[in-house]
C-alpha cells in the first residue's frame, strides 16, 4: 500500500538509480544514479547485495522516517534497467507511484536537481526501459543535472561519449556537494512527500553557490 493522506502525498517506497555496472562505467556521468543509492545506502547505513532475483543490487531497511525503505542499482545495463524495477515491484507488490527513479540529465547543468511526480522518458533510454516494464509514467523521478557537452551539436557519438565520460575536477567538486544534497531531498520526499520536497529542492543550483 502506497502512504497517502487525503491530499495524495507521495511517500516512495522503492529507491532506484539508474546506471551500468562494470568498473570502467563507475564515477561517469551517466551513473550518477548509481552514486546517488550509494549515499543513501551508506547515509542510512543499509548494505547493497546483488540479488539475481531482482537482477541488481538491492537492499532493504528502515527509513529515516521509520518506514521500510528499499534501494536498487539495477545490473541489467542502462537500456534494460525497467526489468530489475519490474522485477522488485511483482515481488513486493508495489504500485507504480512508490517508485522513485534517480538518474542523470544532460538538460540540466551540473550542480542542479529537479524532482518530478511523473513525465515522459525524456530520449534517456533507462527511463524508457522502466516506462515500458511499468506500464505507465506516472511515478516520481529525480533528474540529476551533468550538463552538455561542450559546442554541444546533433551528435550522437559526441553525446554518448560526454555521458559515459567523468567528470572535470571542477564539476566533481560540485558533485561531491550535491549527493548530500539528493540524501536531503529523498528525505524530504519520505518524511513530508515528494511535492514537499519539489518545493524545496527544484530551485537549489550548487554550481551558482560555488561561483558566487
Amino acid at each position: 500500500m502506497t502512504k497517502a493522506t487525503p491530499q495524495s502525498v507521495v511517500i516512495p517506497q522503492l529507491i532506484v538509480g539508474l546506471g551500468n555496472p562494470e568498473p570502467k562505467y563507475e564515477q561517469t556521468r551517466h551513473n550518477i544514479g548509481f552514486a546517488a543509492v550509494d549515499a543513501l545506502a551508506r547515509s542510512w547505513k543499509m548494505p547493497l547485495s546483488e540479488n539475481r532475483k531482482f537482477q541488481g543490487e538491492f537492499g532493504e531497511g528502515v527509513s529515516p522516517n521509520r518506514e521500510k525503505i528499499r534501494l536498487l542499482k539495477p545490473l541489467t545495463y542502462m537500456n534494460n534497467s525497467g526489468q530489475a524495477i519490474r522485477a522488485v515491484v511483482d515481488w513486493f507488490k508495489l504500485p507504480p507511484e512508490s517508485i522513485l527513479v534517480i538518474y542523470d540529465d544532460m538538460d540540466l547543468p551540473v550542480g542542479k536537481i529537479r524532482l518530478r511526480l511523473s513525465g515522459s522518458a525524456g530520449g534517456h533510454n533507462g527511463m524508457k526501459s522502466a516506462i515500458a516494464h511499468l506500464g505507465t509514467q506516472n511515478f516520481p523521478r529525480l533528474r540529476i543535472g551533468i550538463g552538455k557537452p561542450e559546442q554541444a551539436v546533433s551528435n550522437n557519438g559526441k553525446t554518448i561519449s560526454h555521458v559515459l565520460g567523468r567528470f572535470s575536477p571542477t564539476e566533481n567538486q560540485v558533485v561531491t556537494k550535491l549527493l548530500p544534497l539528493v540524501v536531503d531531498c529523498v528525505e524530504l520526499c519520505l518524511k513530508q512527500g515528494v511535492e514537499k520536497a519539489m518545493n524545496r529542492y527544484n530551485t537549489v543550483d550548487l554550481a551558482a553557490t560555488q561561483d558566487s
